[in-house]
């Protein structure tokens, strides 16, 4: 039987469930993110520094009044910056993850995919990718790539990280 995979709206079937995430890249990596996380997706955004914050927190910036943590999801995912897009090309996901609004500095946005429930794999059986499977929700495979990774983003900005990642910088800063 051939697996289900994402393709174009027209296509499918109107009783096929479907979830539509928004792909985007990092090292030429295909990842993806529910769509209604998805505030808003904009670039080359003035970011303000934060002081002995971890280094995956590029800082904070200032959208319409609200003052809005950016982290550089390359950082946070410990992912080689092999192929780093510069600053002025990189796009900002603004996401509502974990009841917080938080931005996410991203290569490319590519699109949006309608993808088939079905065709979501869970990360046990096809943990392939160069990502802690903590971070992953699944995978699924899009028509023009092999296969997109799905990033739960509840857990990638964990609360209770942030604390032990700054108070582990926090010590090594003390110690020299």
């Amino acid at each position: 039987m051939e697996e289900p995979i994402a393709i174009a709206e027209e296509d499918l079937p109107e009783e096929v469930d479907t979830i539509q995430m928004v792909s985007f890249k990092l090292e030429g990596e295909l990842f993806g993110v529910d769509i209604l996380m998805v505030q808003e997706i904009i670039k080359q955004v003035p970011i303000t520094a934060i002081p002995d914050a971890p280094d995956f927190i590029a800082g904070v910036i200032n959208l319409r009044g609200r003052i809005i943590p950016i982290i550089d999801l390359r950082k946070r995912l410990n992912l080689k910056a092999d192929h780093q897009v510069p600053v002025q090309d990189a796009w900002t996901l603004i996401l509502n993850a974990a009841g917080r609004v938080t931005g996410f500095i991203v290569d490319q946005v590519v699109r949006v995919h309608k993808v088939p429930v079905g065709a979501i794999q869970p990360t046990a059986e096809t943990a392939s990718s160069s990502i802690q499977n903590d971070y992953l929700s699944g995978f699924c495979k899009v028509e023009e790539q092999p296969a997109m990774a799905i990033l739960d983003f509840n857990r990638i900005i964990a609360v209770e990280e942030f604390k032990r990642l700054g108070a582990q910088k926090r010590l090594q800063v003390n110690r020299n």
